[in-house]
């Protein structure tokens, strides 16, 4: 067992972006030389000794955790972006919100057919963007191994959204 709590170096920020919101900030985690390893060590070990083809890191903080743990499994990079983000030809999926739509996009030839692809993204929360990815990776004829996550909110349904697919989360919030 590591002997760091990854919970430790998460800011709680309230009424962030939006009043009633309690937003969790990993900038803390981000800054440690001790904490940042571990999270990037553990969100990998959950994949390790699967092939591996590729990783995806879902906008924007989930680029920053999804491309260590790329070089770590040996694997490519691929973002996953909103909207007019990609230089290149897009697929697109639309994914429900709270209150409203958005819309995720991927480089069509950012995966080959047939890729094992691991999703990683900081937070699982209501599973929108998550469920979308997934759909954006199939579409591309791609087989998702797993999501690996940060943090995941127990409280929200976003497990139930995704739930055919192996999830791995370092931190449960209930």
């Amino acid at each position: 067992m590591n002997p760091i709590d990854l919970s430790a170096f998460i800011r709680d920020v309230p009424d962030f972006p939006s009043d009633g919101v309690l937003f969790k900030d990993i900038t803390p985690m981000l800054a440690s030389s001790a904490a940042f390893p571990v999270c990037i060590d553990g969100l990998a070990a959950a994949f390790e000794g699967e092939r591996v083809d590729k990783v995806i890191g879902v906008e924007a903080r989930g680029f920053i955790l999804a491309a260590p743990v790329a070089l770590r499994l040996r694997a490519g990079f691929v973002p996953v972006r909103k909207p007019g983000k990609l230089p290149w030809k897009t697929e697109s999926r639309e994914y429900s919100l709270e209150y409203g739509t958005d819309q995720l996009e991927i480089h069509r030839d950012g995966l080959n057919k047939g890729d094992r692809v691991v999703i990683i993204d900081d937070v699982l929360a209501t599973g929108g963007t998550a469920g979308a990815t997934a759909r954006l990776v199939e579409d591309l004829g791609g087989t998702i191994v797993g999501f690996g996550f940060l943090m995941e909110l127990a409280f929200l349904p976003g497990r139930d959204r995704i739930s055919d697919y192996r999830i791995s989360s370092l931190l449960t919030y209930a």
